[in-house]
């Protein structure tokens, strides 16, 4: 018993079976409880902009996804995929088009064309798989530097602000409960609770709400109207077992062009967490299996869980601190989580009774989720030494935040009958990564620096 204990805490193992399956399953729930918090989160703050995003949906091609991206890298890869940070802003702007067909659409009719957007992106990922077998990293990543990747992060934080102040609107000292409880868990947390803030703080807030909610406290709603803190008619009338809400993707240029240009931050995010991975568990994923295999498994699960009605997926920073805190390396315990998700996925009742969580909580954690977005960004920039002294940088960086802010409504033109809108976002990253291109000067190389690579990883805060 004493040499196990060593062997948990001080020798990495690789091989999970020799703990036993009890202690396997222990494992894999550890780490099912790292990915939860975020990865049901997204579909929450979806549905807050309009578009109706299923939890159970979000939690099947998550698992699902996982289960894939395993496959596609000879499961060698401990790495799990929950649902992507980077695209909140591509859903949000989606929900407000309101330009040519897209005029007179609800919420729901528009979910199907942001899908369609996430598959796209998700193919966008195999195409930059091929490049990376075909010519290299470096090379590829020449036309995507820190200086195009840092900014795009940071505009898409600061895009969604102003729904974090809105829902945080709803009951304020709710919301500074939630965010309370998340600063408090990051900064002097220990072992678990350090990594799973956003999950603690969602959770030890809807505590607080069901209390205040028994003594008859109250929040406002988006119309206005006092209305009850927490209502649990829907989960009274949900059933235990039953299937997930698929919602078929559609395509169209406008969604398509939204959301794609969205992938230039996830894969950057892939790529550093892929760099953060290796770092922790001492093996060289980048080479093997290699970058173009990681890439494909993501783009992969991204486009088969848009194409369902699933949200864009990504490798998930919270599961790697699991990985260092454990020091079990064997990707097996990840497949476990991927099952767990699977099964959790086909219960409305439990999609009814987190999508109960009051408004105010999904604020004041998003107040604080949006931040550090944009503050991945900036420790993007900095980590890898960009040289914001030279002329080149400072003109992409402000092309693209005057771009991402300015163009707020995004700009509409008509090819043949049909009405294109390229979003704020969009917009950007095209200026980015054109100024790069052309600009003299691009010194960064791919590859140099493990703590640069890793700095865009969202997961890690």
């Amino acid at each position: 018993m004493k040499n196990e204990k060593q062997a948990l805490g001080a020798e990495p193992i690789y091989d999970a079976r020799k703990l036993g399956v009890p202690k396997m399953l222990v494992l894999g729930l550890q780490h099912m409880f790292a990915m939860f918090g975020a990865t049901v989160l997204v579909p929450i703050l979806v549905s807050g902009y309009g578009l109706p995003l299923s939890i159970q949906t979000t939690l099947l091609f998550a698992g699902l996804g996982t289960l894939l991206f395993h496959l596609c890298t000879k499961f060698k890869v401990p790495a799990f995929l929950g649902s992507s940070f980077a695209f909140l802003g591509g859903f949000e702007a989606v929900a407000r088009l309101d330009a040519g067909k897209f005029a007179s659409m609800t919420g729901e009719e528009k979910l199907p064309y942001a899908m369609g957007g996430v598959v796209v992106a998700g193919l966008l990922y195999l195409v930059l798989a091929l490049l990376f077998k075909l010519v290299g990293a470096k090379k590829v990543m020449r036309f995507f530097p820190p200086i195009v990747t840092g900014p795009m992060i940071i505009l898409i934080g600061l895009n969604l602000s102003g729904s974090a102040v809105s829902n945080a609107s709803t009951c304020w000292w709710l919301a500074l409960v939630a965010m309370a409880i998340i600063v408090v868990a990051n900064i002097w947390g220990k072992g678990m609770v350090k990594i799973i803030p956003i999950l603690l703080g969602v959770v030890g807030a809807y505590i607080v709400a069901l209390i205040a909610n028994a003594f008859g406290a109250t929040a406002v709603d988006a119309a206005g109207n006092v209305v009850p803190l927490i209502s649990f008619s829907n989960v009274s009338s949900a059933s235990l077992v039953g299937l997930q809400k698929f919602a078929i993707a559609k395509f169209d240029i406008t969604s398509i062009l939204v959301m794609a240009p969205i992938a230039i931050a996830s894969m950057m995010e892939h790529i550093g967490d892929i760099s953060a991975i290796s770092a922790t568990c001492q093996r060289n994923y980048i080479a093997d299996p290699g970058l173009h295999r990681t890439l494909l498994g993501d783009g992969l699960a991204t486009a088969l869980a848009g194409m369902f009605g699933g949200p864009a997926n990504t490798t998930y920073g919270e599961n790697t601190g699991v990985l260092a805190l454990s020091r079990v390396y064997d990707p097996k315990v990840i497949r476990l989580a991927a099952v767990y998700a699977v099964i959790l996925s086909f219960s409305p009742k439990f999609d009814a009774l987190v999508n109960s969580i009051p408004t105010a909580i999904i604020g004041g954690v998003s107040f604080i989720l949006y931040g550090m977005i944009s503050a991945v960004g900036v420790r993007n920039v900095v980590e890898n030494k960009v040289d914001l002294t030279k002329s080149r940088n400072l003109i992409i960086a402000a092309v693209i935040f005057v771009c991402g802010l300015g163009f707020s409504g995004g700009v509409s033109f008509q090819v043949g009958n049909a009405t294109v809108t390229l979003t704020s976002l969009a917009i950007a990253a095209l200026a980015g990564v054109l100024l790069n291109a052309i600009l003299p000067g691009n010194d960064y190389e791919f590859g140099t620096d493990v703590k640069g690579d890793s700095a865009a990883n969202l997961g890690t805060y």
